[in-house]
């Protein structure tokens, strides 16, 4: 199987203290993944390492795709900018068209059915502070939608939201998996990446397992993942490990 990452001996550290170890994997192409992990196991630390966001990245990684999407939690998003929903979706093309710019008739279209697809017909001029948790991930995953991109990285997509919404979700994500995107996602509901999500990484700042689901989130390995979770030694220092980045 294609890998679309490739990680070797990778460490993140943040005020020179490590928060994932030395994880050496490979994340499958045009395929569903999840990263689980303790609370604290650095899941959501790998995807930003993997993104070029963290402060101190040592060791390879290796990346197949042209472009990535990129999905953060939504405590991170600042909701009070005066933006409504359409331009937020238009912003999935921000890179084509830049900051003076104007969208195409072909964006806008674009932008109105990925809307439609995402359950939001009739929100296009709403303010995006006005929307509910839900409502508002749903304009997030639009605006993935018009960003097209092969590798898609998505950080608790269904944290705090209600079961319709991540049901309707769930049917987007596994469009991009029929289209033959990958797609990883940070996740804490395990009956959920049982049942949707066919390859899992667990994390517990060092890797306990990647590969087949099943296998990964086995008893034993949950076992050592909380055993290794409860062994943490916060004040340990950085390792020393060049860093290399792949295309």
């Amino acid at each position: 199987m294609t890998a679309a990452l490739r990680l070797t001996n990778l460490t993140v550290s943040y005020d020179r203290r490590p928060a994932v170890h030395h994880v050496s994997a490979e994340i499958p192409a045009g395929e569903m993944t999840a990263i689980v992990g303790p609370n604290g196991a650095g899941k959501s630390t790998l995807l930003k390492a993997l993104l070029g966001l963290a402060p101190r990245v040592e060791g390879r990684i290796e990346c197949t795709a042209k472009r990535i999407a990129y999905l953060p939690q939504q405590a991170e998003i600042d909701r009070s900018f005066p933006i409504s929903v359409l331009d937020t979706v238009l912003l999935g093309r921000w890179s084509r068209f830049g900051v003076f710019g104007a969208a195409r008739p072909a964006d806008l279209d674009d932008a109105w059915r990925a809307i439609e697809s995402v359950g939001l017909s009739g929100f296009e001029r709403r303010p995006i502070d006005s929307l509910s948790v839900g409502q508002f991930q749903r304009v997030l995953f639009a605006r993935l939608l018009l960003q097209d991109a092969d590798l898609v990285l998505l950080d608790e997509p269904f944290a705090a939201i209600d079961s319709k919404t991540v049901t309707d979700l769930m049917v987007v994500i596994r469009r991009w998996r029929e289209e033959k995107r990958t797609v990883v996602a940070v996740l804490h509901d395990f009956d959920q990446v049982r049942r949707d999500f066919p390859h899992a990484l667990l994390l517990a700042r060092e890797l306990v397992d990647a590969g087949p689901t099943a296998r990964v989130l086995s008893s034993e390995n949950l076992l050592r993942a909380r055993a290794m979770a409860e062994a943490w030694d916060d004040n340990a220092g950085a390792c020393d490990v060049p860093m290399r980045l792949s295309a």
